[in-house]
């Protein structure tokens, strides 16, 4: 398709981290009012070091709406 490798690394990078989001496993709490995720969830891990994001936002924002 004449994508640079560098611009195909990144598309990978970021292929791979939806697909390790999709992957997280998200607990209902409270009969299904809040959830939660696990710190030492793998994909979670994977997902934050493959965008550079911080791993407590990251599980912080997914359960939270503001």
């Amino acid at each position: 398709l004449g994508v640079k490798e560098s611009h195909q690394m990144a598309i990978f990078r970021i292929i791979a981290a939806i697909l390790h989001l999709g992957n997280l496993e998200i607990q209902s709490e409270r009969d299904g009012d809040a959830c939660s995720v696990s710190g030492e969830d793998e994909h979670l891990n994977n997902f934050c070091g493959l965008l550079g994001v911080e791993h407590g936002q990251m599980q912080h924002w997914l359960c939270h709406r503001k």
